[in-house]
């Protein structure tokens, strides 16, 4: 088994993007509880989303949602990203919000809805263009309630036609990444309901269109990790929007309801040339944090990303293979669980410092007194909160 100085290299590696609405206000349909010290605009979130990286070193980018972040100056924001040690992500689309999407978007039966749809896309890629953004994520609300609503063959035929559109105004060096997720908001069928059909639309796009997977977008008892090799397998696995799930699309901590699952997964992302200098494959945060602070809460999720893959790189994968190729059954999952069971902690802490870091970046944001700062700056104005 490797030791912990075996892996450091591998650890540099790493980048987690963090999503600027995750800094927001947010909540359930009951309820959205607001808090002192919430960002107003895009300025302030990206602020808030630099004191994630300053304490853990794992998260140089931010991710923006159009309309949410627009802003006059596209080259004055991400200026002020670099000037506060971060830069600026993925472009995230929204169609989902507009009276007009109703019925749907991309998939829908009115060409002027569908051409309002498209367009906004483009839109994004000018942004894209702007900021110097690599990647455009769509995700679809698109979908029916109703069995018999409408031809489900036709809204994938049109989806699909829109969709080739997009990407044809794609750059050289940006990618189309299409999410998928199995219900919400339509219940009877979605659009995009899995990854095989994010699959089957970004495989007939080319070789720059590829899958999303949320972690939170699926079936109970879904065997994610095999969804991950198969990607990789295929080389479409474009992204991760990691969070946690008991339910549904909870959007909980990263690791919070099966910390296992997130092991897992890593593994199989390591195995598959997904991670690092490795593959192509984005690691991006997509929470909502409810009740809990939203600095702390990003950081924590970082974090258990973190030690997550340093667990998963400890894996002596010489010796799983060769009890694999015994059939050893027993010898195999206990080499798997000795990885898992690790305890890198005290290992991370002192990597953290031996790279400037706080060893314990929980503690040192909340000793930093920036909560206390922007509680006492932010008066006044509208927060910022989910469709914000």
């Amino acid at each position: 088994m490797a030791t912990f100085a075996d892996i450091a290299p591998r650890l540099d590696e790493q980048a987690i993007e963090l999503p600027s609405w995750a800094f927001g206000n947010s909540g359930t349909r009951f309820r959205v509880f607001g808090q002192p010290g919430v960002p107003r605009d895009p300025f302030e979130k990206i602020a808030d989303a630099a004191q994630v990286h300053k304490v853990t070193g794992l998260s140089p980018t931010v991710a923006l949602h159009i309309p949410w972040d627009k802003v006059d100056d596209y080259g004055q924001l991400a200026q002020h990203a670099a000037d506060n040690g971060v830069a600026l992500g993925t472009i995230n689309s929204n169609t989902f919000q507009d009276e007009d999407y109703k019925l749907g978007s991309l998939a829908h039966r009115d060409d002027r809805i569908r051409r309002k749809a498209i367009d906004h896309h483009l839109e994004c890629i000018d942004i894209m263009d702007a900021t110097g953004s690599r990647d455009l994520k769509i995700w679809l609300a698109d979908g029916t309630n109703y069995a018999g609503q409408d031809d489900m063959r036709g809204r994938q035929d049109r989806m699909g036609e829109a969709l080739q559109e997009i990407y044809e105004r794609i750059g050289e060096h940006q990618r189309l990444v299409l999410e998928y997720k199995i219900f919400e908001p339509a219940f009877y069928h979605m659009d995009v309901p899995d990854w095989g059909t994010s699959y089957a639309q970004v495989a007939a796009l080319g070789e720059r269109a590829v899958v999303c997977l949320d972690t939170g977008h699926h079936a109970p008892s879904t065997n994610i990790e095999f969804i991950v090799m198969q990607l990789l397998r295929l080389g479409k696995l474009g992204s991760f929007d990691f969070n946690s799930r008991n339910y549904a699309d909870d959007d909980l901590i990263v690791g919070a309801a099966d910390p296992f699952q997130l092991f897992r997964i890593i593994v199989e992302v390591i195995r598959g040339g997904g991670y690092g200098k490795d593959g192509d494959t984005a690691f991006m945060l997509d929470q909502c944090h409810n009740i809990e602070d939203k600095i702390p809460g990003q950081i924590r999720s970082v974090l258990n990303v973190q030690e997550m893959t340093a667990r998963a790189l400890l894996l002596d994968r010489d010796a799983l293979d060769a009890a694999q190729a015994e059939g050893d059954v027993l010898k195999a999952h206990g080499i798997l669980m000795d990885a898992f069971y690790t305890d890198v902690r005290p290992a991370l802490a002192e990597y953290r410092e031996a790279k400037g870091l706080p060893a314990d970046p929980m503690a040192a944001y909340a000793a930093s007194g920036y909560k206390e700062q922007i509680v006492a700056e932010r008066v006044g104005g509208a927060q910022a909160g989910w469709g914000a």
